[in-house]
């Protein structure tokens, strides 16, 4: 077989799910592993984080520098156009025979345009997802229309992206790759991270990541000023927060994050904490603060309550561990007094991941490998039948 798979990762967040997928590949021997890293994972601002890929055993094909140092509509628009020419021009040298690429940031979208002008099959990891506060969410669907065979985490993204026109024999649901990093990772002690970070935790722990709404019309300055005030009157809590992304206002996020862990020294704040860090700590914390994917996906499976704040993840499956609220100073707190109530405890032993358990990288690669990589005639719009009311949708077999 000896097929090139190409893995492309733009930030923190993918290459930590996308990690043990990528162990399963590079140790087959059917199989050639090529990464393909840039974004955020280049940037010292945000942790130069592509070191993290290079110390678990992976090598880099090609590192594609895109981001302009701005986070305006301007600046974001100019990274992604850097991006496809860049991307055009690592497939080209590279030609894989499949790219792999998981969610919906601007990068990942533009790989996926660069590879599907260039004729790659694309397999696409968590489409059908609805996230309706960022622009993240049309990048997704648009990824899921260029990708030939999908992996999804739920039957009900399933049935969105066999919606979108996908043939239902094309779209997998395995699962998250996140339960598998949960699974089968072992996660540090309480001591050793103490130890690793230089940070004594209080009695409570607090996990916090907060991203811009892209899709709002609401300011992130407000809604990043009413989470500070509420966490700063919280008392013998220990507050650990990641940094934004690189969207639009991510660095007025950053900017306000750095100014409170100065001013509080219960706080401390990482550009990037690894994937191990990061879940040893979400296993320890009393609860994931913020609009994080993490804090829907992984949280519920490490028995971890999470305030989901604002419109950022609106639509996504969320576990009934999962508490939403706006993004306003009264909703944050009354949110927060539910996380730490007694009777959430109760919630919180019975929840049940609605993202299935490990083996999602297992299953990907299965898909990978019994993909026909000679099919040659472009992909087909699926049609689906829709009665005439509007109310029912069923696939049409025929």
């Amino acid at each position: 077989m000896n097929k090139k798979i190409c893995i492309f990762t733009g930030a923190r967040s993918d290459y930590g799910l996308l990690k043990p997928l990528m162990k399963l590949i590079q140790n087959d021997a059917d199989l050639r592993m090529q990464i393909v890293a840039s974004g955020m994972h280049l940037s010292n601002y945000y942790g130069e984080t592509y070191k993290e890929i290079l110390s678990d055993g992976f090598c880099i094909d090609r590192e594609i520098e895109t981001l302009v140092g701005s986070d305006t509509y301007v600046g974001v628009s100019k990274s992604m156009g850097i991006g496809l020419i860049g991307y055009a021009e690592a497939f080209r040298d590279l030609n894989p025979d499949l790219l792999v690429i998981l969610g919906d940031r601007s990068e990942a979208f533009m790989a996926a345009t660069a590879a599907y002008i260039a004729k790659i099959p694309i397999a696409h990891i968590h489409g059908g997802e609805v996230t309706g506060g960022a622009y993240d969410e049309a990048f997704r669907h648009s990824i899921s229309k260029m990708a030939s065979i999908h992996f999804v985490a739920s039957d009900s993204y399933r049935q969105r992206v066999i919606q979108l026109g996908e043939n239902p024999n094309s779209v997998f649901n395995v699962g998250s790759l996140g339960i598998d990093n949960i699974f089968n990772m072992k996660l540090l002690s309480r001591d050793e991270i103490e130890e690793k970070i230089n940070f004594k935790f209080q009695h409570k722990i607090l996990l916090i990541t907060f991203h811009p709404e892209t899709l709002e019309k609401k300011n992130s300055q407000d809604q990043i000023n009413a989470l500070l005030k509420v966490l700063e009157t919280l008392k013998d809590t220990s507050l650990i927060f990641t940094m934004a992304n690189s969207d639009t206002q991510g660095l007025l996020i950053n900017e306000k994050l750095k100014e409170f862990a100065e001013r509080n020294s219960n706080s401390r704040l990482f550009k990037s904490l690894g994937s191990l860090m990061y879940l040893s700590i979400m296993s320890l914390s009393n609860g994931v603060i913020g609009n994080s994917s993490s804090g829907i996906i992984e949280a519920p499976s490490l028995r971890v309550g999470t305030v989901n704040i604002g419109g950022r993840q609106r639509g996504r499956v969320m576990a009934e561990s999962v508490i939403s609220c706006d993004a306003d100073d009264k909703s944050i707190t009354s949110a927060i007094l539910k996380l730490f109530s007694p009777s959430f405890l109760d919630i919180i032993n019975r929840v049940e991941s609605p993202f299935g358990r490990a083996g999602a990288a297992s299953s990907i690669l299965r898909g990978i490998k019994s993909f026909d990589f000679n099919k040659s005639e472009a992909k087909r719009f699926y049609d689906l039948s829709i009665n005439t009311s509007g109310l029912e949708i069923k696939v049409d077999h025929a």
